[in-house]
């Protein structure tokens, strides 16, 4: 049953104008996006008035997974211990509308996988040109006025009208294939708010356990023979099968290496580990991914051999560095 109020909001203070994203989301980063789930919750945890660096520290451990490099996801294990952020999987038994009216009105957020197509913020690449799978966050529905404000990517935003009736598939055709997408039900009615240096010593343990699931061998490495293997069908395809490669490939190395560096460095500025030779052998990563990932689209273009062998080898001695700079800060 629907409450009298037409206006559902789980953090009523976070307003869509003048809202200003977190400092990892601004243009002096090396790479401002991330991945859709990452960057929804650095900016979740910053309208909160959380430190979301302090939950990046299990991205040392992401791994060359054949195809792709980990899909980096701060662990909601983490996310319990250093915020008292509750995370559960939310069964979407029934409308998404409904559940968020019951949610919202609740105080709980939900996380949910969506269609692009219906996001105004993703302008000039999804919206309303193509079917693409995201991640967002709700936080504020208004029925009057038929609108949604939602966080993604690296804001908060709004969307109404015809995207709001094709978000939540208001007056769609009962569809039987039609299946609901993941969603997450997220609490924050038990949030811990720790000193700087509490929640410091928290990220240095969580950093430990992070070090101690690290991969065994040299991820850059099997990436570069991957590249040598596959890069020629992938010119064969095309720009297009290019950009989704580099997206699952050398744009989640370079973004995880990226968000590593930071973490590293607050680490180091807290006092809790002198990590800043690590933080800088990370940092080399994600620059020279994102000066890869140009070298490489301009190979498919020009239909020309693309040679990274020197980018590769840089960096592989470069995670090589970084984790024994990590081994011997967590040391002391």
């Amino acid at each position: 049953m629907v409450p009298k109020t037409p206006h559902f909001r789980a953090l009523p203070s976070v307003q869509v104008d003048g809202y200003v994203p977190h400092s990892l989301h601004t243009e002096h980063q090396v790479w401002p996006e991330r991945n859709c789930y990452v960057d929804v919750w650095i900016e979740l945890l910053h309208a909160l008035e959380l430190e979301p660096v302090a939950a990046m520290g299990s991205a040392l451990a992401v791994d060359f997974e054949g195809d792709q490099w980990t899909f980096f996801k701060p662990p909601l294990g983490d996310l319990r211990v250093l915020y008292g952020v509750n995370v559960q999987e939310l069964t979407v038994w029934r409308p998404l509308l409904d559940h968020a009216i019951e949610h919202l009105s609740a105080g709980k957020l939900i996380s949910t996988e969506a269609d692009a197509f219906w996001l105004p913020d993703t302008v000039g690449t999804d919206y309303q040109r193509k079917h693409t799978k995201t991640t967002i966050i709700l936080n504020d529905v208004d029925l009057d006025n038929e609108r949604l404000s939602y966080f993604h990517n690296t804001s908060y935003h709004s969307l109404d009208g015809e995207d709001f009736r094709g978000f939540f598939r208001l007056g769609a055709p009962q569809d039987p294939a039609h299946l609901p997408l993941y969603a997450e039900l997220i609490r924050c009615d038990q949030l811990e708010r720790h000193s700087s240096a509490e929640l410091a010593q928290i990220s240095t343990d969580l950093l430990r356990q992070a070090f101690c699931q690290r991969p065994r061998t040299n991820p850059l490495c099997r990436f570069g023979t991957h590249i040598v293997a596959d890069f020629a069908v992938i010119q064969e395809r095309g720009l297009a099968e290019y950009h989704a490669w580099a997206f699952a490939t050398t744009r989640q190395c370079g973004a995880a290496f990226d968000l590593t560096a930071a973490h590293l460095r607050w680490l180091s500025e807290a006092g809790a580990i002198n990590a800043l030779p690590a933080s800088e052998s990370f940092n080399f990563i994600a620059q020279t991914c994102k000066a890869m990932i140009l070298k490489a689209a301009r190979a498919v273009s020009s239909r020309r051999p693309l040679d990274v062998n020197a980018m590769i080898e840089a960096m592989a001695q470069s995670w090589d560095s970084g984790m024994a700079s990590v081994e011997l800060a967590l040391k002391r």
